[in-house]
């Protein structure tokens, strides 16, 4: 073999590569481990705990790089809601008020219908909401014009009475693209202050939507909340710098003398000397140490601490709050920047300016508030503002003012710069604003976060204001849509929402890993057992395969979810298929007399066309998934794609460098045992003969499956019908009619009630207030649950629920079609390309369309009877795609074969006898692969828990009957459109 090299070293640094990832969710293990020793099950005592060490590195990787604990957390092997709990939200921007803002709210009777059309719409079609809009304008009004509606003064140099519709939809285009910009920047700056640890928030592109994704939230109400709580956007005028730092100075002093709370009165002088105590206490470098790590324990460390200790005895506030100030210990003159601090200590801060007597002892006209970017190499450092509030705390001027705001390029010095205007109220309320503060700050606030905070260099009169600073072109852009937040109204309402519960997370887990280590086990037992020691070889690949899929997934920063430990063991079982065609190639070779070395060298060659032929059509289904799917499809996806293409080095390259070593070493190595030497061997079935069996057999289920379709029809999944849904667990056993029956008159009809694995759980699923857009609609909902369940006198909690709106719902179904469609049609071309004859790729496409069809009968057929949920949702769409991925790999194998038996006898005039030899032999590999991934699949349903049960069942259906095809149907239509072989 060449290049073994090349394969040694991308194996080494593969498994370098995949310590170090994985080494990030070891040393995060420990840190969290040392908070819960340290916390003694106080869960506030455990946060605080991390935060003070989120900043503070933890882990020196040999001494040439130290990461901070914050740093390593980003880094770790992330874990999707399912496995450790949280909330995924996905959130749309309201398009139709935004039409309205726009439009002034406007009263034009066929301009709102046609956005309340537009909206209906939304829900059955993929077109965006601005597109749709525009097309039902045209059919309600052809005539109309939209200049007329959205021409106005806050607009005019954009929108003019003479625009064409054409320009107008343009505008409203670009105007609800930074509607969806303004709303993600707005819900990343609260997320970031919520306290999230890994949070992931995305623009979904094209659709208005914004996926978020908050691990570990056990507060879904404050979250809702947050996440639809419209922005509050407002400018302030602001305290100089040594101005405000008398006020922290006297608040220090207020905090120092907190056991005579009542004596708050501060003399100047005492000021000034705390004034000069604090800027020399803190530009001295012991008390910087001391601040900087507290836990060290030599001897001067010790003195450090002690002088950090005297320091805060006499400075409280100082001693966490360090005032704005040169290196020399100068106050800054101007500015409204009057502190900065640790991220970590912020807390300590904001409680300490909030007591009772702080805020009795300052100006009642004085707010403090923390700048949204933190500076210093890890962003440890965050600056303290001090704004300046009117008598009832407001704010000098409002979000609702501004018009416009846009990045810009200045005229001057070709600088980037913000550009805002204001309206004729907001004009006149900035000009008065600017002329009081010539040469002082500004500072512009969002949701109580200070974004910016310019200095005023003159009046403005007319309400047009160029922002200069230090922006980068994405920190311009980002500032012009925070002023825009105010501007319109274009609230966010949650469409799609998934809370899952710690408890549910940790059975998950379980499952998950046990699940996962059985089938490891089982594969790698039976190979060892069926294969000799060659079996040790490829169980070698497996492990490895299954390291590096982890580690890969680490390095990606992608998440570990349910579904993806599916994918795992899933890609265990077809990784094994790869080594189960060479070892069957290697016997066959072995059986021609051959050498040993002969037969590896020729068995690794013509298996690995197979291979990869297989692997690459199976790799194609995996990306339709992933771009098609969301959420735990995409977990699946990832693992999947991930674990093809770390199974195709591992099973082709890896083993060969194995096993040809222990060959150069004078090693024997067997292929197999006594009892499967000849396995299969004398078996010879005439497949061609009696194909038209097969066509009566699999024509007889499909009609029984499509009548049941037609009659009894399928349980659609919360996400291809919309509605809520709930996992509860009850604390006594309960009939589910008892249980439908007590919610009815609460929900306003029977809700969806099906037992879900044993300890008293059970899903509901009901479509009340599902069209409800409001704030509330999901407490609403619980109230309606405990309604039920208090009148039949249960305690319950609630595991997990969901929510998948209308649109959602049609959205997920008509991408779900789509990618099935894609599939079939992407596999059928590379098998056209492949082999180079229709007839085969109409047999391959036949056979997958088959494989499908069959899965939907079992599903029909069978739901209700068996004793587990069998919906048909993403989980089930992402069965079907990989058994399509699954179904075609071995066909394609079938099909090499063939296709290698017609080459070698192509003087023989019986076609059809030779395709039958070439099922025949390869009829070894294909039940040895099944069997393995058969097993696979039956360990994850029977250990995988009940979420994913019915997906491998799904699973467990297509295997079987993805291989019956690829023999049984696949070969017969190639067989009966092909005329050669019909000789």
């Amino acid at each position: 073999m060449k290049s073994k090299g090349a394969v040694k070293f991308f194996a080494v640094a593969l498994v370098l590569v995949s310590i170090f990832q994985l080494s990030f969710t070891w040393v995060t293990k420990q840190v969290e481990r040392d908070a819960k020793a340290f916390a003694n099950g106080n869960e506030a005592m455990e946060r605080s705990y991390l935060d003070s060490v989120s900043r503070t590195p933890v882990y020196n990787f040999l001494g040439l790089k130290k990461f901070t604990y914050l740093q390593c957390k980003e880094r770790e092997l992330n874990l999707g809601l399912d496995l450790q709990g949280g909330m995924n939200v996905t959130l749309e921007v309201s398009l139709s008020d935004l039409l309205r803002g726009l439009s002034n709210n406007s009263t034009d009777a066929k301009f709102n219908e046609a956005v309340n059309t537009a909206r209906e719409k939304m829900k059955g079609s993929t077109k965006d909401y601005v597109t749709l809009f525009a097309e039902t304008y045209k059919e309600i009004a052809p005539e109309g014009r939209l200049s007329a509606i959205f021409s106005n003064p806050s607009n005019r140099d954009k929108v003019k009475i003479s625009s064409t519709n054409e320009e107008v939809i343009a505008y409203i285009r670009e105007e609800s693209n930074q509607a969806i910009d303004r709303s993600f920047q707005i819900l990343r700056a609260r997320i970031d202050k919520f306290g999230v640890t890994q949070p992931n928030i995305q623009k979904l592109e094209g659709s208005g939507r914004i996926l978020v994704e908050l691990p570990g939230v056990d507060n879904p109400v404050r979250v809702r909340k947050l996440l639809q709580g419209s922005a509050k956007l407002e400018f302030f005028e602001t305290f100089d710098n040594p101005e405000a730092f008398k006020h922290l100075s006297t608040a220090n002093e207020v905090l120092k003398k907190a056991n005579t709370i009542n004596s708050v009165a501060t003399a100047d002088s005492t000021v000034k000397d705390t004034v000069s105590s604090a800027l020399a206490g803190l530009t001295a470098d012991a008390s910087k140490a001391a601040a900087a790590d507290t836990s060290k324990t030599d001897t001067s460390a010790a003195k450090a601490q002690q002088t950090f200790e005297e320091f805060a005895k006499d400075n409280p506030l100082f001693a966490y709050l360090r005032p704005y100030a040169d290196d020399q210990g100068q106050l800054m003159k101007k500015g409204s920047s009057c502190g900065t601090a640790l991220v970590k200590d912020t807390s300590k801060i904001n409680a300490m300016l909030n007591n009772p007597a702080v805020k009795m002892a300052l100006p009642g006209n004085i707010r403090f508030a923390w700048e949204y970017k933190g500076f210093g190499e890890n962003e440890e450092g965050v600056i303290l503002h001090a704004l300046k509030a009117g008598r009832d705390g407001s704010a000098s001027l409002t979000g609702d003012k501004v018009t416009d705001a846009r990045r810009d390029v200045s005229q001057v010095n070709g600088q980037v710069e913000v550009s805002m205007n204001m309206n004729a109220e907001g004009a006149k309320i900035w000009k008065n604003l600017t002329r009081n503060n010539v040469g002082h700050c500004i500072a512009i606030v969002l949701d109580d976060v200070v974004y910016s905070s310019p200095n005023v260099q003159n009046e403005i009169p007319n309400g047009r204001s160029n922002i200069t600073g230090s922006y980068t072109s994405e920190e311009a852009g980002d500032l012009a849509n925070i002023l825009k937040s105010g501007k319109l109204p274009a609230p966010t309402r949650i469409v799609e929402e998934a809370v899952v519960g710690p408890t549910l997370g940790a059975e998950a887990i379980s499952s998950g890993m046990w699940s996962m280590i059985i089938a490891t086990l089982v594969i790698l037992a039976f190979m060892v057992i069926y294969y000799n020691n060659s079996g040790w070889v490829a169980d070698a690949a497996v492990v490895l395969n299954v390291f590096f899929i982890i580690g890969v997934l680490a390095s990606l920063g992608a998440a570990l979810t349910l579904p993806g430990i599916a994918g795992i063991v899933l890609t265990i079982g077809m990784a094994v298929d790869a080594n189960v065609l060479i070892n069957e190639r290697v016997k066959d070779e072995l059986q021609n007399a051959r050498s040993l070395k002969n037969a590896v060298t020729d068995g690794y060659q013509h298996a690995a066309s197979s291979i990869i032929d297989g692997n690459l059509t199976t790799l194609l289904a995996g990306f339709v998934l992933y771009i098609f799917g969301t959420g735990p499809v995409q977990g699946f996806a990832i693992t999947l794609i991930i674990g093809i293409i770390t199974s195709m080095f591992t099973a082709v390259l890896l083993t060969r460098v194995i096993t040809e070593w222990q060959l150069d070493k004078g090693h024997t190595v067997k292929y197999s045992r006594s009892f499967s030497e000849k396995a299969f061997q004398s078996f010879n079935y005439d497949f061609v003969k009696n194909r038209f069996k097969f066509y009566i057999f699999s024509g007889v289920i499909i009609a029984f499956g499509i009548f049941s379709m037609f009659t009894k029809g399928f349980t659609l999944g919360v996400d291809f019908k919309g509605g809520w849904s709930y996992i509860v667990q009850l604390d006594q056993n309960k009939g589910n009619d008892e249980i439908r029956k007590a919610l009815e008159k609460p929900f306003g009809g029977a809700p969806e009630v099906k037992t879900v694995g044993g300890d008293n759980k059970y899903k509901i699923t009901t479509t009340y207030l599902i069209e409800d857009q409001s704030e509330n609609a999901s407490d609403l909902v619980q109230a309606k649950l405990d309604e039920g369940f208090k009148g039949m006198n249960l305690k319950y909690e609630v595991l997990s629920s969901s929510k998948v709106g209308p649109t959602i719902a049609n959205d997920i179904k008509q991408s779900s079609i789509i990618a099935a469609i894609i599939a079939l049609l992407g596999i059928g071309l590379y098998v056209l390309v492949r082999f180079k004859k229709w007839q085969y790729a109409l047999g391959a496409t036949i056979a997958l369309a088959h494989d499908v069809l069959m899965m939907m009968s079992f599903y029909s057929i069978f739901d209700g009877i068996l004793p587990f949920t069998m919906e048909v949702d993403q989980n089930f769409i992402a069965a079907v795609l990989t058994i399509i991925g699954f179904s075609i790999n071995d066909t394609v194998v079938v099909f090499d074969r063939i296709r290698e038996y017609l080459g070698t006898h192509h003087h023989d005039t019986n076609k059809k006898g030779i395709i039958n030899d070439a099922l025949n032999k390869t009829l070894n590999r294909t039940i040895i692969t099944s069997l393995t991934v058969f097993m696979v699949a039956l360990v994850l349903f029977i250990f995988g828990g009940e979420v994913i049960k019915g997906f491998t069942f799904a699973l467990l259906v297509g295997i079987f009957f993805g291989t019956y095809s690829s023999i049984g149907i696949a070969t017969p239509i190639v067989i009966d459109f092909d005329k050669k072989n019909k000789e």
